[in-house]
């Protein structure tokens, strides 16, 4: 099984990043990879878009409020990579209140391809979206 993290600080307070980022179906808010996100089985799953106009299918597995995180899977996407499961998290930063450390992580299993291959695309989408997500709070 391979897996990556990647983690940002974004200039605005947990809340405001979470009220943004926290939504199952909010990815088409932040996101540039998703310009499209329908969500069905009223609200577990979402239906993606990416600009390519492949669909990714992705299961809500747990949602956590409080502590500001949700995992999903993924059920069906064009990478060449099984069982995957992410987090997407929202975290404090010590003796901060307005910034937020954002953390985005994945494990999967490579789909005849080496793990350092589906590391580095998922790192890079990770990478992307938070410092989308740092832009969104920058402007």
């Amino acid at each position: 099984m391979a897996s990556t993290s990647v983690s940002r600080i974004v200039p605005a307070s947990p809340q405001q990043v979470w009220n943004l980022i926290g939504g199952f179906d909010a990815l088409p808010d932040w996101l540039p990879y998703i310009p499209e996100c329908t969500a069905l089985e009223g609200g577990r799953v979402r239906r993606l878009t990416n600009p390519d106009g492949d669909v990714i299918i992705e299961r809500l597995l747990s949602f956590n409020e409080a502590e500001r995180h949700y995992s999903y899977a993924i059920l069906e996407a064009p990478f060449p990579v099984t069982d995957y499961i992410s987090t997407l998290r929202v975290h404090t930063v010590d003796g901060r209140d307005d910034v937020a450390e954002v953390q985005w992580s994945g494990r999967f299993t490579p789909d005849n391809v080496a793990d350092a291959e589906v590391e580095e695309l998922f790192t890079g989408i990770y990478r992307n979206g938070l410092d989308a997500l740092h832009q969104a709070f920058s402007a």
